[in-house]
């Protein structure tokens, strides 16, 4: 299949294209931010900071970002997200202007720009699977890496010619104006979303449901390791790069923005290479290439011999770069149905810029009383140490499940009626098992209680009838009557699997009997129906 497929889908294409340009003004901007640090500040964890206040926000901010996308109109979000980037950059550039910047002050605005992207990005990443179907999703994050890392191979050599002829300020200009195409574009997109028929959830209640299906999801909990490990470790490039420019011959604003540029070419090729060394390697031994491929790309960074050779390695880091991201996010994505994918993409990018972030921190530190190059080999041996985890820790292999809601479950018909807050709701669910098929049966119910405590079940416990051993049964909570039906909506076509086998062990002549309780205290009726107190006449 051809990378550029997902393309044929008008939507997907006007908005890569926007961010593109989105993408382009960023990294102008980011640019302009770290020269201007160097020019205010003779520190040197004080340039590596401007690289942190960016990652810091998206680590923080992300989980209700993703609680954001999967709870309210995606486009929405973005389009206030993308407004609020808007008029920070404007502010800072005004600011920068009148000569008001100080240290802290940058800091603080760039921080704010990543507060906007922690909310923009788990809606925008959930949104390509709206966009493209999902047999074109893997191709989509692929087009979004290359569309970024184009930006970047262009963008930062322009950024640094900007910097070096007119100053930071128009830099912050340029990225200014590149957030108006994004919000044409969302302005002018009409998505056709089915409307959710329960209530939302809470905030703290989806980040809850968000984190639950993450920690009973098999592999996510080894992409997400991964993925903190080599941003901790990778974002030593990236955060001491202004340094090494400077100090490199020549070195300045435009060879900055040249190595950079180098970083960004490679990142297209790594984007472009991504499926077939994929299909060839698989995606651990590639995570563990993209890891051994960084750490030499900072061993060469450290020596700092010449700007062609640092330009050479950073080709090869940024390839490297692009190989392991964009195989972390696909991962996430590929293994999330789509009422916690934004959630999930949110865990993802939460673990990621975490580790970008203490890692700008750590080797900025490291730099400063060390210097750069030991910081540098410091994360190349760190690199190191991450594709040794592979033999450990592996990554899942890619397996393409069908997520799509599995839509065979109705609402029962009830007696009593019950407000959507009711509960809790205990369910009942009695097997016949003849004894040859116990080993069968309790394997597939070790699978059913994962997915029903993945999906938000609590108190699962499968009993034996000591009188009748044949039967067996399932019993699990719901907080509501809410959360019940929340919890049977959220089936997956790939959990029909575990209840085709569990209905095909089941020797009743009867489908297996569900029953459904609400629990009562015994002063139920006295809570709910006191009598109203009476007035003594005057």
């Amino acid at each position: 299949m051809s990378p550029l497929q997902p393309l044929q889908h008008q939507t997907f294409r006007y908005m890569w294209m926007a961010n593109l340009v989105a993408g382009f003004g960023s990294l102008i901007q980011g640019v302009g931010a770290a020269w201007l640090m160097t020019s205010i500040s003779n520190s040197v964890d004080m340039v590596a900071l401007v690289q942190a206040s960016t990652s810091l926000p998206i680590m923080l901010f992300s989980l209700v970002g993703g609680a954001i996308a999967d709870n309210f109109h995606r486009r929405k979000v973005m389009l206030m997200a993308q407004a609020f980037m808007l008029l920070t950059s404007a502010a800072l550039m005004l600011c920068t202007y009148l000569g008001l910047v100080t240290p802290w002050l940058l800091l603080t605005f760039t921080f704010l720009i990543g507060c906007g992207a922690a909310i923009n990005n788990p809606s925008w990443q959930a949104s390509v699977g709206d966009l493209v179907p999902r047999s074109d999703l893997p191709g989509a994050v692929a087009l979004n890496s290359i569309g970024f890392n184009l930006s970047r191979s262009v963008g930062p050599a322009v950024g640094g010619a900007i910097v070096a002829a007119a100053g930071a300020a128009a830099a912050f200009a340029v990225n200014t104006f590149s957030y108006i195409p994004v919000l044409i574009v969302l302005f002018l997109w009409k998505p056709n979303m089915v409307e959710n028929p329960l209530p939302r959830e809470s905030m703290g209640g989806a980040i809850g449901s968000g984190f639950r299906y993450v920690a009973m999801s098999p592999g996510i909990g080894k992409v997400l390791l991964r993925s903190f490990f080599f941003g901790f470790s990778a974002i030593v490039i990236l955060a001491l790069l202004p340094v090494v420019a400077a100090a490199l011959p020549e070195g300045g604003p435009l060879i900055y923005g040249l190595l950079l540029g180098a970083f960004g070419l490679g990142a297209v090729g790594g984007a472009l290479l991504a499926a077939p060394l994929q299909s060839r390697l698989g995606g651990e031994v590639l995570v563990r290439v993209a890891f051994t491929g960084f750490a030499i790309c900072a061993f060469v960074t450290a020596l700092g011999m010449s700007p062609w050779l640092t330009g050479a390695a950073l080709l090869l880091g940024g390839a490297c770069w692009v190989l392991a991201l964009s195989l972390f996010n696909v991962s996430v994505q590929l293994a999330s149905p789509r009422w916690v994918v934004g959630r999930a993409l949110s865990f993802y990018q939460t673990a990621t810029f975490g580790g970008m972030a203490l890692g700008s921190w750590i080797w900025g530190v490291a730099a400063e009383n060390y210097g750069p190059p030991v910081a540098l080999a410091a994360a190349a041996v760190t690199m190191l140490l991450g594709a040794a985890i592979g033999f450990r820790l592996p990554l899942p292999p890619r397996v393409t499940l069908d997520l799509d809601p599995l839509n065979r479950w109705k609402t029962p018909h009830l007696e009593l009626d019950l407000e959507p807050r009711s509960g809790p709701i205990v369910v009942e669910i009695t097997y016949v098992i003849k004894t040859k098929d116990i080993p069968a049966f309790l394997a597939a119910m070790t699978e059913r209680r994962r997915i029903r405590r993945r999906d938000g079940a609590r108190h699962w416990a499968l009993l034996r009838d000591l009188a009748e051993p044949e039967r067996w049964t399932e019993t699990y909570q719901s907080p509501t009557w809410t959360d019940y039906v929340r919890h049977n909506l959220r089936l997956t076509k790939a959990d029909a699997d575990v209840a085709d086998r569990l209905r095909a062990l089941h020797a009743g002549e009867e489908p297996p009997a569900v029953r459904r309780f609400v629990e009562r205290p015994t002063d139920w009726l006295a809570t709910v129906a006191k009598p109203k107190p009476t007035i003594a006449p005057p």
